[in-house]
């Protein structure tokens, strides 16, 4: 998430749990041999994703409680995440707060603040479920495992990110640039797309398991 995250977005309120509960069976997927492995995100092992996708879970928890402070002001690039020792219990439950704190009406309404960004509480909302859904893409492919987003996430994700791109003409949406993906590619696909990826992606072959 960047400033140029658009002050609007087709945003219906939506339950975020379905797509953290995704997210936590992907991470429980992770083994300690997979931490150092690249990850879609450059620069980022899936040890750093993961401590990226923990922040971020409390950081949206606080914005849809209006719990302004240190886990929602600080910009998510301030720093390289990590994992702690106890991440395996920690990030499950950091998701289901997430999850819980967006089911409250009035977390959709108002003014937050998420990554030191004000924004009104339903383009918030929206960025979660874009986190979600795109990081749990990279986790996938990262680690070796299937994804399949929750539906109703991932129409939202691919409308805020669409939104992006067209604000920003394709140049610059909040993860970079668009990569071109053809138009009757799965709806996946085209959003991992709009978010600055590729979606034919795939671990290094060093890091695959052996045959």
């Amino acid at each position: 998430m960047t400033q140029d995250t658009p002050a609007t977005a087709p945003t219906p309120t939506l339950d975020l749990g379905p797509q953290a509960r995704i997210v936590a069976r992907l991470a429980e997927g992770v083994s300690d041999a997979h931490l150092a492995d690249a990850t879609p995100c450059p620069d980022l092992a899936v040890r750093n994703l993961l401590g990226h996708l923990a922040g971020l879970a409390v950081a949206f928890r606080d914005a849809a409680r209006k719990d302004l402070g240190p886990t929602t002001d600080t910009s998510p690039d301030a720093s390289v995440p990590d994992i702690g020792p106890g991440w395996r219990e920690e990030l499950p439950k950091a998701l289901d707060e997430l999850a819980d704190a967006w089911r409250a009406p009035e977390a959709w309404t108002g003014t937050t603040r998420a990554g030191g960004v004000d924004l009104p509480g339903a383009v918030a909302g929206a960025v979660a479920a874009d986190e979600l859904v795109i990081h749990a893409w990279d986790l996938a492919r990262a680690t070796g495992q299937e994804y399949t987003p929750d539906p109703a996430a991932l129409q939202v994700s691919h409308g805020f990110l669409a939104a992006c791109a067209e604000e920003s003409g394709g140049n610059g949406g909040i993860f970079g640039p668009v990569v071109p993906v053809p138009a009757d590619a799965p709806l996946l696909d085209r959003t991992v797309g709009l978010s600055g990826r590729d979606p034919g992606w795939t671990r290094p072959a060093a890091a695959r398991p052996a045959r």
